[in-house]
């Protein structure tokens, strides 16, 4: 198993991308804390991985949330080696002067802020332990960006670039920092994303613009999650890794 022994902090956990990246770690042999807006979801995902997992209904862009899910990882298996930042949200694709004020503030604080509080909260930890990986889930967006998503691709072009920083400040203290930038999933957010209905018409003009063919699964995410947060990718960090299907090329 990849990450027998590691235990592992993972945002949004309770559905898409998040559930699975949870589902993966502890088939890889990973101890997992779910953070979740969604207690209940949280509590389901963390049934189902079984693994000793533990489930913390708690919101990202609330410092005391998250010390408090970091302190449960801590308290209860006596360290954390990794942290999956995956928590996001967008609002519906429309013309930029049509997103409110509020649209803005939520999706940078989620998007953004809660990456700088789940920072704040975990290295002082990591650093102690001289060894870290940070995993934070950036996006396509923040690489090509396409018009109707113009605040959420900025949110997104803030992670991957936050990424690469951070990566550079905290190398010395061991902590390994990397991004995995994904192209338009089958997710609870995918008409958002589209800003149309999710029709067999409307998906097949997104399809067109993946070399691939494809939208980008939870599995995919899952995989590269745990290729970074595994051994096998020691000398990487810095790393901003479209799962897209060609889609950026």
């Amino acid at each position: 198993m990849r990450l027998k022994g590691k235990t592992a902090l993972v945002t949004g956990g309770a559905s898409g991308f998040g559930a699975e990246i949870v589902l993966s770690y502890v088939r890889e042999g990973a101890k997992v804390v779910i953070l979740d807006l969604n207690g209940n979801g949280a509590q389901k995902i963390a049934d189902a991985a079984g693994g000793g997992t533990i489930a913390v209904a708690g919101d990202v862009t609330k410092q005391s949330d998250i010390d408090a899910a970091v302190k449960r990882a801590v308290d209860t298996f006596g360290k954390l080696d990794i942290v999956v930042n995956n928590a996001g949200w967008t609002f519906r694709n429309k013309p930029m002067l049509e997103v409110s004020e509020a649209e803005f503030d939520k999706v940078f604080a989620i998007n953004v802020k809660s990456i700088f509080l789940m920072t704040n909260a975990v290295v002082p930890v990591m650093r102690k332990q001289k060894s870290g990986r940070i995993i934070n889930i950036g996006s396509t967006a923040g690489l090509r960006p396409r018009p109707g998503l113009t605040w959420y691709n900025a949110t997104k072009g803030a992670v991957n670039l936050m990424s690469k920083s951070m990566a550079v400040e905290l190398a010395p203290d061991g902590i390994r920092v990397n991004c995995i930038a994904p192209v338009i999933g089958e997710t609870a957010l995918l008409e958002s994303f589209m800003g149309v209905p999710d029709t067999p018409e409307n998906r097949a003009k997104f399809l067109a613009t993946i070399p691939l063919g494809r939208m980008a699964k939870p599995g995919d995410v899952a995989n590269a999650c745990v290729y970074l947060g595994g051994d096998e990718s020691e000398f990487l960090t810095g790393v901003v890794l479209p799962v897209d299907g060609g889609r950026t090329i």
